[in-house]
């Protein structure tokens, strides 16, 4: 059943879920302190000089498209350099190195000629987690780079290839970044044996406590919510939206969301209240569910309200600001929504591909040809304050941070630091 229900389903978008953990100015993984692409906290300046925003510093990276973290004033960057995945601390005002670590990098892509890892690192506790295109899983210390444990997640769980022939690590490599609950750090690995398609390891040790469902892997990651007095880890897999209980892995509620063959989900879930919305591109667009004690029961299913292929969306005053569209296809559209009604308050028209960032009442809009624009967070209208190109016309496609007023961004060949208070 895909019931059209518009009655009474809460909408707290503010981002109070999952950010037990972190401080205000640290970026410790994925989309920020609470997975949701909002910068708690930060003030930036309303314009720019004409020459763009304050440059700080810039740093020589290789392959991959991990976002840059960043906790206790270092900077934690993942790429690979030759034959390995490595990892390295940087000074996060300077760009200085504290320490680098490696480890030997075994994937070879078949469908995207970048070789590096996908993964944004997350920081926990002065523990940095890493996972690698070909599904190694690190832990190393943050201070200093010492390696804590590591698991070949590939070896362990994923050691064949799907029914219909898909590579088992997916068409792009392992990207799925893991999340941190309680003592446990969970991830989509998608493994095709052992009911591994969602793992919870020891975060202090890597030592498996549980695996749940056989849901193959896919591009998105994780997020943590209480809804109605229970704990939820809700996934995007390949086919489906799951929520797991984080203490021991049974399925609290799914539904589908996805196709197989050449498709991908990348976005992550955002959680508004007790629902969920999911975007991707693909055919089969966008879902908002609600969810409670006695499952999940969807409100609708569209392909033509916001639709992304790998952007997550940002939840503001009742409204999401996202991407419709796709980067491999005609220009995407910049769009304010209300989930609610499903309506569409305003859009740009071939605005261009982009990931953003909200830092209290501006986005930050990072198109992937390069150039950084700066908008108010109107939701009557589409109002930009400033743009700036930062990389002339390479593609940035890895996912910027911002931490205490400095925004890391990297293309295929850079990492580049700017002031923006």
């Amino acid at each position: 059943m895909r019931p059209i229900i518009l009655a009474t389903f809460v909408l707290c978008l503010m981002p109070r879920f999952a950010a037990d953990f972190a401080f205000a100015g640290d970026w410790p993984q994925i989309l920020g302190p609470a997975r949701n692409g909002i910068a708690q906290k930060e003030t930036i300046a309303s314009s720019w000089p004409s020459g763009g925003p304050k440059f700080v510093w810039q740093k020589p990276v290789g392959d991959g498209f991990a976002g840059v973290s960043v906790a206790n004033g270092i900077a934690v960057v993942f790429h690979r350099v030759d034959d390995e995945e490595t990892a390295e601390g940087l000074d996060a005002k300077t760009g200085r190195q504290l320490w680098s670590v490696a480890f030997p990098a075994e994937y070879v892509p078949s469908f995207n000629p970048d070789a590096g890892p996908r993964a944004a690192p997350v920081i926990h506790d002065g523990l940095v987690y890493l996972y690698g295109a070909r599904g190694i899983l690190s832990c190393v210390q943050l201070a200093d780079g010492k390696q804590v444990w590591q698991r070949d997640t590939y070896a362990d769980f994923s050691s064949k290839r799907t029914s219909r022939g898909e590579p088992a690590e997916g068409y792009f490599g392992f990207a799925s970044s893991p999340i941190v609950e309680g003592d446990k750090l969970l991830l989509n690995v998608g493994g095709s044996s052992k009911n591994a398609g969602i793992v919870a390891f020891d975060r202090k040790t890597g030592k498996t406590l549980w695996t749940a469902t056989d849901e193959r892997a896919s591009y998105s990651s994780p997020v943590a919510a209480t809804i109605e007095g229970q704990r939820h880890v809700v996934f995007a897999t390949r086919l489906k939206v799951v929520s797991v209980d984080p203490a021991n892995g049974r399925v609290l509620f799914e539904f589908p969301f996805g196709e197989l063959g050449p498709s991908a989900t990348g976005a992550s879930p955002v959680i508004l209240g007790n629902s969920i919305f999911i975007t991707g591109s693909y055919r089969f667009g966008a879902v908002l569910a609600r969810a409670g004690r006695s499952g999940v029961i969807e409100v609708w299913r569209s392909d033509e309200i916001l639709s992304s292929q790998y952007t997550t969306s940002i939840a503001y005053d009742n409204t999401l600001f996202g991407v419709h569209g796709r980067q491999d296809a005609a220009p995407a559209e910049l769009r304010c929504v209300n989930p609610m009604t499903r309506q569409v308050l305003w859009k740009k028209s071939s605005f261009g591909y982009a990931t953003m960032i909200l830092a209290g009442d501006k986005l930050l809009i990072m198109k992937t040809d390069g150039e950084l624009v700066l908008a108010a967070a109107d939701t009557q209208k589409y109002h930009e304050l400033a743009r700036a190109n930062l990389f002339n016309g390479t593609t940035t496609r890895a996912l910027p941070s911002l931490s205490n007023g400095l925004f890391y961004v990297r293309d295929g060949k850079t990492l580049k630091c700017f002031d923006l208070r």
